[in-house]
């Protein structure tokens, strides 16, 4: 039945590696089962309730895109949304949480109109090729960061932004065995190479004193704190037209970035087109509806994917073990807490140089196209923002195009996101 329904075989995989796939990516991304609560926690909401909605729209959202779109990409609450929610909405702003919660609930219902018009799956469709690659290769650069600031081997540094982190710590160490390990067992074709990476490196922390048991496996979920508290009512009243277009805006342009890389990737674009695209932007949707409902931000598609696909998922099969660990860890996020980022952060880094290998398919003897690509590609990791290095991208390509006299490569649907970018910087710079 699995094999019929998720077409298996006919993706050349099989049943067995597209659910330690599954495994794989829920281990990368376990992370915001924990720490999404502790950020909307600094926004005042109940860390519990927080917790039972993080868990539960991951689990909708994820099953929609597995069952619906048949793609190996995962979704839960976007941490740059969460934080912008925070800090931008309720601390900035002084903005209650519930009307904050509002405003995420009507973006996520343009997200569902826009969606089933279409719009969106225009909108992945009509990227040029250059920005599909230089958004592949900028997320690989983006994750890659990510988990190298996990483990500590990169850390700020006052006078060059960022330095190399202190080799001596146990946990940069581990890191490094673990990125060595996973690379020895991915190129001797282990299809677990990811997984048991991650497991051997938390293991291996547990004597030296970095990674610990946990102190209890089971917790009750408590949902009430946060369940169906959202306040439609006061953020149509307050008028925050701006912020519903921000999350909307954000949130459109980081699930494209990572729909289109995490494909590029798995080899799921026909023609630079994205095959049931409207079925995989619906998940987003309605994992952020459901969100809002149950007291989260916003749900987006997660680049952790990658390490998945990295470890062979080619259907959505794996996103119903995915879907059920989000389940499962309501009742032992303990479990959950005890994976640590160092153990997690060698698969993100070597997912990340799988995922450059994107530029060797830009043009690079065109400048219209390779200055585009450099800038989307530079820009994700610089700028922490998946949205904000595709504007670059979409920004220069159009004006690089303009100048240039190749006004007809720029479809109608350019000319308008270059308008919906532009406004978007007019809207950060009021801020």
């Amino acid at each position: 039945m699995l094999q019929r329904f998720f077409r298996v075989s006919e993706n050349r995989t099989n049943v067995r590696r597209e659910l330690l796939a599954g495994l794989t990516t829920f281990m990368t991304m376990a992370y915001i089962v924990i720490v999404n609560p502790r950020i909307l926690s600094d926004a005042g909401m109940p860390v519990e309730g927080v917790l039972f909605a993080t868990c539960v729209s991951s689990a909708l959202a994820t099953l929609v895109m597995g069952l619906w779109a048949n793609y190996p990409i995962a979704l839960a609450p976007g941490m740059s949304l969460n934080a912008y929610f925070t800090y931008s909405v309720v601390i900035g702003r002084g903005i209650p949480w519930p009307t904050a919660l509002g405003v995420v609930l009507l973006s996520g219902i343009v997200f569902l109109i826009l969606t089933l018009t279409r719009i969106r799956e225009q909108i992945v469709n009509g990227i040029p090729d250059c920005l599909k690659h230089g958004t592949a290769a900028g997320i690989g650069l983006f994750i890659a960061f990510i988990g190298l600031r996990n483990a500590g081997m990169v850390v700020a540094n006052k006078a060059t932004f960022v330095a190399l982190g202190r080799i001596s710590d146990p946990q940069v160490i581990l890191a490094a065995i673990g990125v060595l390990l996973i690379a020895a067992l991915v190129s001797r074709g282990v299809e677990s190479g990811i997984l048991i990476g991650i497991v051997a490196i938390t293991i291996l922390g547990i004597p030296v004193g970095v990674s610990h048991w946990p102190k209890q496996l089971v917790s009750w979920p408590h949902p009430s704190g946060t369940l169906f508290k959202f306040d439609v009512r006061s953020a149509l009243k307050l008028g925050l037209g701006e912020l519903v277009f921000i999350f909307f805006f954000v949130d459109l342009f980081d699930n494209v970035g990572t729909l289109v890389a995490v494909c590029e990737e798995g080899g799921f674009l026909r023609d630079g087109r994205l095959p049931r695209a409207s079925r995989a932007l619906l998940a987003d949707a309605f994992g952020t509806i459901v969100g809002a409902l149950t007291g989260t931000s916003t749900v987006t598609s997660y680049v952790e994917s990658a390490a998945g696909v990295a470890a062979g998922a080619r259907t959505g099969l794996g996103n119903l073990v995915i879907a059920a660990l989000f389940v499962a860890a309501m009742f032992f996020s303990p479990l959950v807490a005890a994976i640590p980022s160092y153990a997690t952060a060698p698969a993100l880094v070597l997912v990340g140089a799988l995922m450059c290998g994107a530029v060797a398919k830009v043009k690079w003897n065109d400048f219209t196209d390779a200055v585009p690509a450099f800038l989307t590609l530079i820009g994700t990791p610089l700028t922490f923002s998946i949205a904000t290095g595709l504007s670059l991208g979409l920004l220069s390509f159009t004006f690089l195009k303009l100048f240039t006299g190749r006004v007809k490569q720029i479809s109608p649907l350019i000319w308008v996101l270059t308008v919906l970018f532009l406004l978007r910087y007019a809207f950060l710079g009021a801020e």
